[in-house]
């Protein structure tokens, strides 16, 4: 997490004017010698400072073994777990590194991955950017199906490296990235230290594999920012991002095209749309919503300017899921090897929607209706905080290319939430009592 450097903010940014000095020639001497160890000292300071908080730490080139919390990375045991969880049931299934396993998207790709046989290690940071408890939950979900997760930075090269060292992977779904709108506005270095030179490690890392894998990762419907067309195509103008948030994920598009002209890989990016679903976000609408719901607590439900709806495209974990896996397997194999392009790669980029907006309104209604419990609704205006008020998309890409096709409705998938919702926290906490 960057840091202000508060004690350089009053320092000028150019030396002032002096007059000449009338003292003894030594004096003067003693005093520019001292003004010489001062800016010295201050630009060697700075120069480090600089460094620490611009240069992602990938630790030393010839460790084997380093500290991660309470756990480490190295040695036999490890990479036994590591070509483990990594091996597949078949020839023709895949190995993926999932990053981000222990988010939201990633625990559901990766067990359905494992599920139909494809080889399988997950990678991620748990951060403290929501509850921790929950994604240590979703750990153990996933080595309950046989998926070890690797824990450590994106932005360590040096463990990547060693995981490609151990495994042939033949995919990397990234899904790891500092997500949310809001929280941008409260620590926007998060947001460029995992989604722009965490990506770009990654990729660095997997352009010198060899053989190089295909990447499929998570871009977002945010890219498309103030665009006002309905709904939202891939071809639509995405240059126009409304938080921070968006313009790393419309970074990141960028990016992924550099890597793919002029290293051969082969790279899908997946625009997500408001995704929902048990064991999901905390930080999500819906999620807090229920959590307050069941409180007696007021909700705040923004409008938009002349009491205008707010609506969103929501979709459903499983057929998130579905769409995840039908781009991982048309992703074509990456043209380079060891860093050098030998011909034309795949490129792509997808939207992955309900294409049913519904106004938040309409979904506090089904929450009421589920929970039984009356919501006590606090209207206000939607504040510039980098929301927009909709997102619509147009999925018929997706569904020429990656035989997409979404069939929950937001009620169904709202359902199915609510019944995991009460049963991870309401029952397990009586059980507790």
């Amino acid at each position: 997490m960057l840091t202000k450097i508060s004690h350089l903010d009053n320092l000028p940014s150019t030396p002032g004017k002096f007059k000449p000095d009338k003292s003894s020639p030594y004096i003067n001497r003693l005093r520019s010698q001292s003004k010489l160890i001062l800016w010295s000292s201050f630009f060697a300071a700075f120069t480090l400072l600089f460094y620490l908080f611009s240069t992602p730490f990938v630790g030393p080139p010839t460790s084997s073994r380093r500290a991660l919390g309470s756990d480490s990375w190295g040695g036999r045991d490890w990479e036994r777990r590591v070509s483990r969880s990594a091996r597949r049931r078949s020839e023709s299934g895949l190995t993926v590194l999932v990053t981000g396993a222990a988010g939201f998207v990633g625990t559901h790709v990766s067990v359905a991955l494992k599920r139909r046989g494809d080889g399988v290690l997950g990678f991620d940071s748990f951060n403290h950017y929501y509850d921790p408890n929950l994604k240590r939950a979703r750990q153990r979900l996933l080595d309950r199906a046989g998926v070890f997760v690797v824990e450590g930075d994106i932005n360590d090269a040096s463990l990547l490296q060693k995981l490609f060292d151990v495994v042939a992977f033949t995919h990397v779904m990234h899904l790891a990235a500092q997500a949310g709108v809001r929280y941008a506005m409260q620590n926007p270095g998060s947001y460029v230290h995992s989604n722009i030179a965490g990506f770009v490690n990654l990729l660095e890392v997997c352009k010198s594999a060899n053989p190089q894998p295909s990447i499929v990762w998570a871009s977002s419907s945010s890219v498309y920012g103030l665009n006002s067309k309905v709904p939202f195509s891939e071809k639509d103008r995405t240059d126009q991002p409304a938080s921070l948030y968006a313009a790393t994920k419309k970074a990141g598009e960028e990016i992924a095209h550099t890597y793919n002209h002029i290293y051969g890989l082969s790279i899908t990016g997946l625009r997500f749309f408001t995704v929902y679903g048990p064991w999901g976000r905390p930080d999500m609408a819906y999620f807090f919503f229920t959590k307050d719901i069941l409180k007696g607590k007021p909700i705040k439900i923004f409008e938009a300017a002349n009491h205008g709806a707010v609506a969103r495209d929501f979709t459903y974990i499983d057929d998130i899921v579905k769409g995840c896996l039908g781009a991982l397997d048309t992703a074509k194999k990456s043209t380079g090897s060891g860093g050098k392009k030998k011909g034309p790669a795949q490129l792509r980029v997808f939207n992955l929607g309900n294409t049913a907006p519904v106004p938040v309104t309409e979904l506090v209604s089904i929450l009421e209706k589920l929970l039984k419990v009356r919501a006590k609704r606090l209207v206000l205006p939607m504040p510039r905080n980098g929301d927009v008020r909709f997102t619509h998309a147009n999925i018929s890409l997706a569904h020429r290319q990656l035989g997409y096709r979404p069939t929950t409705d937001l009620e169904t998938g709202l359902k199915k939430f609510v019944r995991w919702y009460l049963d991870y926290y309401v029952e397990k906490k009586r059980s507790a009592w």
